[in-house]
């Protein structure tokens, strides 16, 4: 794991997934390695009702319906579509289903423009084909048909990126279980074994890039992941992906909440703003989710390790989010000029501290960029 630039989710807690498979007493659905009650718990962590020796911490943070009825698809030999805005965890959770499930998250296939059948069916080394002829050992399985050969999960991640090919022949995959090759003679079925299934993640901001097909709708559950609103779950959330940044990088750096209050409040602030303007002129490119405040974080913490006095602060916070958020000149520039000199210039003559520091941090990242 050390040699690991990032481990998958059943790497990096495999011990808990052990401990949780030694003491799982629960049905399980096909060939899974965990019941849906402990996969539940290794989800959104245990509680004392659970009745186990040892704590297990929650790693992703939503509403335990929707975990519920993600594995409850699962279950029930359907595909699986996570959907909703970009940042708000599809993607982690999807890995975290499909590390407790079977132990193998890593079968992924990652739709774009250019993701073509081949990607979700097979493809041929062509040296062998030349050399001995079209056989199974010269094919090359796509993620997807390594899942159904071995009964495991498949991901597909931004599958409304994917033209409507390359979702036509993922339905039947989905439907009949099983895919033809029709360049051989023999042995030239693939079928599903019990376990395989599909997660798949969708953008709802992708909507008419792509649109899926009522056919292909009607063979996934739909599981739509809200934006994080609760500024209690958004910081348990950034200071969970903090944390884990700092043991990588084995950084000891403290975490002051006063900057992590100014950092949630500022995104508010300029969702706010958002959502009341009238033009995409208006609005800043970026989503602005929980994962580009991740993002926002990492890069001040990161910044105050290598070039600063190792000790984070509001101003190092300010041209974080100055130089992460200012993608267009001169729109969102000017939309967070508006922002320091309308809300943060006040609040920092109000409240004082931080936001004094803040304020001058962002104001010198603004004349730098402009």
């Amino acid at each position: 794991m050390s040699d690991m630039l990032r481990a998958p989710a059943e790497v990096k807690y495999a011990e808990e997934l052990d401990y949780l498979e030694s003491v799982d007493k629960g049905p399980k659905p096909f060939t899974w390695r965990l019941s849906p009650r402990m996969i539940r718990i290794f989800v959104l962590g245990s509680e004392r009702s659970d009745g186990l020796d040892r704590e297990i911490p929650q790693k992703w943070f939503g509403d335990r319906s929707f975990v519920e009825r993600a594995i409850v698809t699962l279950a029930s030999d359907r595909g699986l579509l996570l959907i909703g805005d970009p940042g708000t965890g599809k993607s982690w959770l999807a890995e975290l289903l499909a590390a407790a499930i079977c132990r193998n998250s890593t079968l992924v296939v990652q739709g774009t423009a250019g993701t073509t059948e081949d990607h979700i069916k097979y493809s041929w080394n062509v040296s062998m084909v030349i050399a001995k002829g079209q056989s199974r050992e010269s094919m090359i399985p796509s993620p997807i048909m390594t899942a159904m050969e071995r009964g495991v999960i498949g991901r597909f991640e931004e599958l409304t990126r994917s033209t409507s090919d390359v979702q036509d022949a993922l339905i039947s995959i989905l439907s009949e279980k099983y895919v033809s090759i029709p360049e051989l003679d023999d042995d030239n079925i693939v079928f599903a074994q019990p376990g395989f299934s599909i997660i798949a993640t969708a953008n709802s901001r992708d909507r008419g890039v792509n649109d899926l097909s009522s056919a292909l709708k009607r063979r996934f559950n739909f599981v739509r992941i809200p934006v994080v609103t609760n500024k209690k779950s958004e910081a348990e959330i950034v200071r969970f992906r903090t944390e884990e940044l700092l043991r990588r990088h084995q950084i000891e750096l403290d975490l002051p909440p006063t900057l992590l209050d100014i950092l949630l409040q500022s995104f508010a602030d300029l969702r706010s703003a958002a959502a009341s303007a009238t033009s995409d002129d208006e609005k800043l490119e970026s989503a602005l989710s929980t994962a580009e405040q991740i993002g926002v974080l990492e890069d001040a913490i990161l910044h105050s390790h290598f070039f600063g006095d190792r000790v984070l602060r509001a101003q190092t916070l300010a041209g974080s989010l100055v130089g992460s958020l200012a993608r267009r000149s001169p729109e969102d520039l000017a939309i967070l000029n508006k922002y320091w000199h309308g809300v943060v210039e006040p609040r920092s003559k109000k409240d004082g501290g931080p936001w004094q520091e803040f304020l001058e941090g962002g104001r010198e990242a603004i004349a730098t960029l402009s």
